[in-house]
């Protein structure tokens, strides 16, 4: 394509506010979307409250199926990226939406562990391919060079459905306490899969499957957004082969120190609601409210922690900053006596687990060359969210062992210190620029 096809006016600011216009249509779908997924993947946290009694499930059997997803998630990942390229983006998207809804219901209906187990499975099959299914959309519509905004964007979904999730489900628990012949949790996962649906569907209606697609574009716009994305495609190096990056050594640093931190990650946010529960809460509402203020803090920190690092051009301090952060509140959490200090200590803990997702991205990629860092990235990704895994599943035994949860809080602690140690081995001439 060449740079004839492209109007004289379409320079600087007119490129860009072509690409805000892309933004403005594609962007809150796909969050609403990943608020969704967040939410229908982390709604067990609060369906356990009543559901464990229900149906006679232990702290470590709720652990092992919350981590069950994950497992279905790492081997479907990539099968998933494969069929949404080949059978196009709006279709596979609004099929992942629609299947996890279908499951998210099916949850209602659970009566034994095993049933419980299964679904959780299916959960994270369904829902394997969205998150990096999205982040593929998004190599379609900006150039790299507009990408990371568009990727900090999505990110902050996380939080924000904590924010806006957990007051629902707690309202949900709370208000459908004897509504009819089905418990409220059952009442939970039905209500809260119906979003799902609904989102697919617009999916189908609303998002295109390329540039050449959107009729929303004028011809003009679309030469714009078409010659950028091809520049990039032309600057881009192929990928390095499985096996070298089986060998490379930054991979695996890096693997370890996401691992890390996302095991504080989902060991938080998938028992969350039990912590406060055992500080005395016992209103399921109140379980709900408070449990938003961690992620409000979550968002403040966030915001806080990537101006920083961005102003004064300086990554790994910030991100063990952030990992201390999240361990001090896992370590007062563990001995919280009231209600007050237990809020605080999760709030310590949910800022900085989650502070840190973004701020280490920004080692990686710096770290890794052009050529392995597309599918480097890939599977840093894969190999750390095995801890989504592990790390429910930990806490949930601990429990039942000691009949605390304070020792699984250190073990939690442990994991963001020793992520924190492996960051301060990375060379910062690498990735502080």
């Amino acid at each position: 394509m060449n740079d004839s096809m492209i109007p004289p006016s379409a320079d600087g600011s007119a490129r860009d506010s072509v690409f805000k216009k892309v933004a403005w249509r594609i962007m809150p779908i796909l969050l609403i979307g990943y608020i969704i997924a967040y939410l229908d993947r982390v709604n067990i946290s609060f369906a356990k409250l009543q559901m464990s009694h229900d149906i006679g499930l232990s702290d470590t059997a709720y652990g092992l199926g919350a981590g069950l997803f994950f497992i279905g998630y790492f081997f479907f990942e990539v099968p998933s990226n494969m069929m949404m390229h080949r059978i196009g983006a709006k279709a596979w998207i609004a099929r992942i939406m629609i299947s996890w809804g279908v499951i998210s219901a099916l949850f209602a209906f659970v009566q034994n562990d095993w049933q419980f187990y299964t679904l959780r499975f299916l959960l994270g099959v369904a829902e394997a391919g969205f998150y990096p299914g999205i982040i593929l959309y998004l190599t379609y519509w900006f150039p790299s060079q507009r990408r990371a905004k568009m990727f900090a964007l999505f990110q902050i979904g996380s939080p924000i459905a904590g924010i806006i999730g957990n007051p629902i489900s707690g309202a949900i628990m709370y208000q459908f306490a004897d509504w009819g012949s089905l418990a409220n949790w059952q009442w939970l996962f039905l209500i809260e899969a119906v979003p799902a649906f609904v989102l697919g569907v617009i999916i189908i209606r609303v998002l295109d499957n390329s540039v050449k697609d959107a009729k929303w574009l004028s011809a003009q716009e679309r030469t714009i957004v078409e010659e950028e994305i091809e520049q990039d495609r032309q600057h881009t190096i192929g990928h390095s082969g499985f096996l070298k990056l089986l060998k490379n050594p930054d991979i695996w640093l890096m693997s370890l120190i996401y691992f890390s931190f996302v095991m504080g990650q989902y060991g938080l946010t998938l028992w969350m609601p039990s912590l406060i529960q055992r500080s005395g809460v016992e209103s399921n509402l109140a379980i709900g409210l408070l449990s938003a203020i961690p992620f409000i803090c979550a968002v403040i920190m966030m915001v806080f922690t990537s101006r920083s690092a961005d102003k004064h051009r300086e990554r790994r301090w910030h991100l063990i900053g952030a990992a201390i952060v999240a361990a001090v509140g896992f370590v007062v959490a563990a001995s919280a006596s009231s209600v007050v200090i237990s809020i605080i200590a999760l709030s310590l803990a949910m800022a900085g687990v989650l502070s840190c997702a973004p701020m280490f991205w920004s080692l990686p990629t710096a770290v890794l060359s052009s050529a392995s860092a597309a599918a480097g990235l890939a599977m840093i990704n894969s190999l750390a969210n095995l801890a989504g895994f592990v790390s429910p599943y930990m806490i949930g035994a601990l429990q039942d062992w000691t009949q605390s949860s304070a020792i699984g809080m250190y073990m939690l602690a442990a994991f963001m210190v020793f992520g924190a140690i492996l960051v301060f081995t990375v060379p910062p001439h690498k990735v502080n620029r």
